[in-house]
Order: structure tokens, then sequence, then C-alpha cells
């Protein structure tokens, strides 16, 4: 097992990973940038290093820096979290060849399932069902790309090869804009990816977002560790995850879940990673596969039992893989709210300092958050301030928590989306279970209307 391990990431992930490692008794190393110096997790950690100023260009995104510190502090393995450089092959590589383990999945499968492309014909190949669309890229030749999308029905969405998190699609519903909106993403997707790349697929009108965790060992051995639904989001960003998914049929749910286990050890995968699915109509089809630990891991981790954190260190130590797919149990039902530092009609970002900070506590109740009272909310980085987790016998069970729990948290000094929480958890909608992805933008327009 390692002795010492660089956290290269901030915010909650960082203190989540921190905690994970001082219950193994691993010393741990804490990059901070100018902006989080008087965070709570760089106090906590061993050995903090100062990696630049507050821009993520300058620190965080910074790979020789982060080298640099696992170097002069003497790590032995760098853990990204999520975000940032966590799903960058190349950071991955450049880890490796510097002599350090990289805690995730070797440099080859991240940049597999990087790529939309080749991650759609690696699940082909694995049997895991995919969105009707384009065989590959889509073609220079115009009407090539009219006969494509033809064939697979209007509406259909254009995306890019190297895009993720809800960046880089558009949705076309007519013929006439067709060429037009491929022409525009592409170039879009050359600036953010640096892949001009794109691909087409039927656009569902009215799917749900379902995921299922892997945990794979990168010899050939892995398991699947139940599902969870990510329906309830804004703009592709995610705002309620829950585990297991209501209401769909559990025969269905552990067939996709072998198929993706299988999809794993034919890889050869090692570490945590998530398929991410489209549902509807019964059916299920994959859109892409996170590379990393989740945000919304805290609900498999309700149900499972299983430290998932320590897991992706484990494997990375290369210890003996002793997770056995008939040995996962899945018990109650979890549900995560996001409590992002935001305003909660214009969603607009609430840097700031936090004057009053009281977390809710009882039973079935877990909070992740790196926030206290007195700590300023940076303007720099992504809003989330804390991961709310409710933990039930069952799915009302887990709700009614949640609600409780919601109302005794305060957060002053910053506005926050927590009453849009309260009042999703009261809708009835959300009560019954399985509403689509479109939902809450749907019902955000009528109540702006």
């Amino acid at each position: 097992m390692f002795k010492k391990i660089l956290i290269a990431n901030r915010g909650e992930i960082a203190l989540r990973v921190l905690r994970a490692c001082r219950e193994m008794g691993i010393k741990t190393v804490m990059v901070y940038s100018e902006a989080d110096r008087e965070a709570k997790y760089v106090r906590l950690a061993d050995e903090a290093v100062c990696i630049g100023p507050a821009s993520p260009r300058d620190s965080y995104l910074n790979m020789p820096s982060l080298i640099s510190a696992a170097e002069v502090t003497d790590a032995e393995a760098i853990h990204p979290g999520y975000g940032f450089l966590s799903e960058s092959a190349d950071f991955a590589e450049r880890v490796e060849k510097s002599g350090f383990v990289f805690i995730g999945p070797r440099p080859d499968s991240i940049r597999t399932m990087g790529d939309k492309v080749h991650a759609k014909r690696a699940m082909i190949a694995a049997g895991v069902p995919v969105v009707p669309g384009s065989e590959g890229a889509l073609p220079d030749d115009s009407k090539e790309i009219l006969r494509v999308a033809r064939e697979v029905g209007y509406p259909v969405m254009i995306k890019a090869a190297g895009g993720g998190g809800g960046r880089g699609m558009r949705v076309v519903h007519t013929e006439a804009a067709l060429l037009t909106s491929v022409a525009m993403t592409r170039t879009e997707a050359g600036a953010a990816f640096n892949n001009s790349e794109v691909y087409l697929e039927k656009f569902l009108e009215n799917p749900r977002h379902i995921e299922i965790q892997v945990m794979a060992d990168g010899e050939g051995k892995a398991v699947w560790l139940g599902e969870r639904d990510c329906s309830m989001q804004r703009r592709h960003q995610k705002i309620i995850e829950e585990a297991p998914a209501p209401g769909i049929d559990r025969s269905l749910i552990e067939r996709i879940g072998e198929r993706c286990a299988e999809a794993c050890r034919q890889m050869r995968y090692r570490g945590a990673g998530t398929f991410e699915f489209l549902y509807e109509n019964g059916e299920f089809f994959f859109i892409e596969m996170n590379t990393r630990i989740q945000v919304e891991h805290t609900v498999t981790e309700m149900i499972t039992g299983l430290d998932l954190v320590q897991w992706q260190i484990k494997v990375a130590a290369g210890e003996k893989f002793t997770l056995r797919q008939r040995d996962i149990r899945l018990h109650g039902h979890a549900i995560e709210c996001r409590i992002n530092a935001e305003d909660p009609h214009k969603f607009t970002p609430s840097p700031g300092k936090v004057t009053n900070w009281h977390v809710p506590g009882g039973p079935g109740i877990r909070i992740d958050s790196h926030v206290f009272s007195g700590y300023t909310v940076p303007p720099y980085y992504d809003s989330l301030i804390a991961k709310l987790v409710a933990f039930g016998d069952d799915r009302d069970h887990a709700r009614i928590r949640m609600d409780i729990a919601l109302s005794e948290m305060i957060v002053e000094g910053v506005k926050t989306n927590i009453q849009l929480h309260r009042e999703l958890l009261q809708d009835e909608n959300y009560i019954v279970g399985g509403t689509s992805i479109h939902y809450l933008e749907h019902k955000l327009a009528q109540q702006n209307a």
C-alpha cells in the first residue's frame, strides 16, 4: 500500500479523498491555489504545497506544477478526484512516466473512452446497447451527412467526439438546419476540446439518465455496483441523484450491469468508472463513460456499504481484488442533493463569505463539504459547496429524511439552491419517480412564465 498520496484537486472531493487516506493510514499531500490557502483540507493534510495563483489554468490544470509537488514531497501516487485533470489521458501518462502511480484508469483507457466515437465502438463490441446514430465521426460529404440523418430519423443530436459535461451538443429538428448545425458544432468542438470531430445520434424525446457504477482491477476482473438515477438536471448539469433508480425492472438493470462489467473485463479497465445511459420505453442506450470517481458516488456507497475511493486506492496499489459480484448487495435507498452557491432563480454563481454555516444530522444523513462559517467561496471554480445525502429503508423514507435535513441546513452570506431542492422533493411527479432529463427545465420554464 502507498505510504503517501498527493491529492490533485480541491473542494469537497479533496477532503473526501483525504479522509479515505487517513482511514487507511496513508499520509497526504494537498496541493492548493492561492485562493484556497485557508481551506480546511489544506490544514488537515500532512503536507501542503501551493501550486500557483487562483486561475485553474495556472494551478489545478498546471501539470508541471502538480508533478513537481509530488517530486518534492516524495509522494508515491496522485489521486485526481473529479473534474480538472481527472480524465486527461495526457496527465495520467505524464504521471506514470514521472515514476508515480495514477489513481485511475490507464492512459489508453481514458483516451479511448474520452473520445465518444471510439467509446461507442468499444461498447458495440462488448454488446452494450447504444443510441442509434452514425457509425463513427461524420464525414465532410454533405450528402452522406443528410443520408445518415434521414436513416436515423429526426430529431437528431450533433455531439462533439471529445465533449463532456453537457458541452458540445446541438439538437436538430429539421433537415434544413442540419448542415449548419454540424458546421457550428465542429467549430465549437475544435475550440473547446481541440478535436473538431462530431457524430450524430437519435435525439430521444423524453429519456431518463441512468448510470451504472463499476469497479475493476485492470487484470480482467470487474463488478458493477448498482445503478443511479440522475435525471433531475438542468442544462445537462445534475441537481439530484438517487440509487437505486425507481420503477425500472431489476432483471433489465442486472442485464445491463453485467454487460458493463464485461466491457471492463474486455478492455482490462482499472479503477472506478461510470457507464451513462439514456433510458426510454424500457430500453437502455449508452451515451458515454466517465473514467473517474463521480460527484454522486456517495449514493452508491450508501446502498452498497463500500468505500469507492478506498477501492480506487487499493486497485491502484495492486492489492488483491476481493470484490465478487455475488457478494454485492444493495440495501435501502439514498438521495443526494447538490448544494450550490448560486442564485436560485438565475443560477448564476454566488461567491462570497459564508457568515453562518449549520449542517443537519441525524440517522441516515451524510454531508460531504469543505465549507465552514467564515469560509469564502471563491469565484474561480465550480459553485458546489456541499453534497447532502439521505439514506432510508426505501425511497419515500429517504425523501422525507432529506426534506427534514434541508429544512435544518443554514447557509448565510451567499445564495444557495436549498429552497429549489425542497420544492422538488415535494413535487408530485418527483414523488412518484421516473421523471425525464427535461422535467426540471420544463418546470422552471413554466414557473418563470
